[in-house]
């Protein structure tokens, strides 16, 4: 069983900076496909960032392009979301999923995350 667990949420000041790392226990992490997901109460969940375990697809999304890095550690089975120049609408839940044994043609926005965490909030002030 695949268990998810985040940490680095908070609460900054606009133009901040925050660092969330999702850890991973269960899995091999050398063939799965991770991402970071948010959500604010009555709007659609986002996906910000994916990155396959494996090195060859990455996405991020529009609204955090050149703000936001995803990244993933296989030897301590992590993937951070470093966020910089942080804004009010950034606010949200910010949750992890896994999906595994996936190849990396098929890591997307469109991959089925079978995994979730159980999310950590990030507060933005103006």
């Amino acid at each position: 069983q695949v268990q998810l667990v985040e940490s680095g949420g908070g609460s900054v000041q606009a133009g901040g900076s925050l660092r969330l790392s999702c850890a991973a226990s269960g899995s091999s992490y050398t063939n799965d496909c991770v991402g970071w997901f948010r959500q604010v109460p009555g709007k659609e969940r986002e996906g910000v960032g994916i990155i396959h375990t494996g090195g060859m697809f990455r996405y991020s999304a529009d609204s955090v392009k050149g703000r936001f890095t995803i990244s993933s550690d296989n030897a301590k089975n992590t993937a951070d979301l470093q966020m910089n120049s942080l804004k009010p609408e950034d606010t949200a839940m910010y949750y992890c999923a896994a999906a595994v044994n996936v190849n990396w043609w098929s890591c997307g926005l469109g991959t089925d995350f079978a995994y979730w965490g159980q999310g950590t909030q990030v507060t933005v002030s103006s």
